[in-house]
């Protein structure tokens, strides 16, 4: 079996170009999603452990001398230090690169209308809908949603026939997570699993990848006073390889003060909500039907034909994702209902 992995191509929001990635580690976690997968399954599922992740993520981003730092660093990942809120030369380490923090509330502008859903990461999205009825019908391959979302099923049944959208992060992203939708906190849990790479080959590989990790399901209720009026909303915070954690650490302002999302809290659409460390990670965002509508340019790119994806590939249809800015609009409430509180909510 050649180790070769076929291309995976994107399009950029910004420009509408076509991008050919090139995943970190490509041949790696071809080696390690086929061959040893297929060939050492005990291996194949220890190095797919928390620990063995941990161990990684510590000589990938933590080992003194790895991978240097500044401006350096910047530039072989293609980031913008002029984005941060700490100069070039304080990035001294992997990890503070992977970590840094950004003036999002200047350079990723964010429509405060509450019908805008916004993305929560800087990204590559796909879309797409439990229902049969949809162009955008994708069932089982990304994951599965009782699996997912766990709970003893008592949430998939508020989602089923609805509409999702995965945002995965490559490690050059800003890795903060922020919120695309304004509500009220009902639940937040977390699941136990393995830390499964979210590189397209290992979602093609391995069905349903994303309800075999650790991750953490926050469910907010957006029908109250001052929310976004979009129903119930699911949002998954998913770790991969060399992801340490995911720090809960919710900023009604900038970074400041930063506290542990709880049920009963009233968080604001577009705040920071979390930090996963470090690594490639993924988040899900999940709707209840007939409540949102996807952007137009989301729906149209994902369904083009001259596009590389191994989704394609994989899934035998087109699958194709967009690069897209955290807190940039990715659907709308679908229908304008007239509501009591459209305005400031009150606690």
């Amino acid at each position: 079996m050649s180790l070769a992995a076929p291309p995976h191509q994107y399009i950029d929001r910004r420009n509408n170009r076509v991008v050919t990635e090139q995943p970190i580690a490509d041949r790696a976690i071809n080696f390690l999603y086929h061959r040893l997968r297929e060939n050492s399954p005990a291996m194949f599922r220890a190095l797919t452990s928390a620990r063995i992740s941990q161990l990684l993520g510590f000589w990938q981003y933590d080992l003194p001398g790895r991978g240097g730092g500044g401006l350096g660093l910047f530039s072989r990942c293609g980031a913008d230090w002029r984005e941060c809120l700490e100069p070039p030369e304080s990035y001294n380490t992997p990890r503070k690169f992977f970590e840094r923090q950004i003036r999002y509330w200047e350079i990723r502008p964010m429509d405060n209308r509450l019908e805008a859903v916004v993305s929560p990461a800087d990204s590559r999205v796909l879309i797409g809908s439990f229902t049969a009825a949809s162009t955008l019908f994708i069932k089982g391959h990304l994951f599965d949603l009782h699996e997912l979302l766990g709970s003893n099923g008592r949430w998939p049944t508020h989602f089923a026939d609805g509409d999702f959208a995965v945002f995965r992060l490559t490690p050059d992203k800003y890795h903060y997570n922020h919120l695309p939708v304004s509500g009220r906190v009902v639940t937040t849990y977390t699941l136990d699993g393995r830390y499964h790479s979210c590189n397209p080959t290992a979602q093609i590989a391995l069905a349903s990848i994303y309800s075999r990790n650790r991750r953490v399901v926050t469910i907010i209720n957006t029908d109250v006073p001052g929310g976004s009026a979009v129903g119930m909303v699911a949002m998954v915070e998913i770790v991969a390889l060399m992801i340490g954690d995911i720090v809960q650490c919710y900023s009604e302002k900038a970074y400041s003060e930063p506290r542990q999302i709880q049920p009963g809290m009233f968080v604001e659409k577009g705040a920071p909500k979390s930090l996963f460390r470090p690594g490639s990670s993924t988040d899900v965002v999940i709707f209840q039907p007939g409540k949102i509508t996807f952007a137009e340019d989301l729906v149209s790119n994902s369904q083009r034909q001259d596009v590389q994806s191994r989704f394609s590939q994989g899934f035998g249809r087109p699958l194709v994702e967009t690069d897209v800015l955290v807190r940039s609009t990715i659907a709308q409430r679908q229908y304008l209902r007239l509501h009591p509180w459209r305005g400031k909510h009150h606690e």
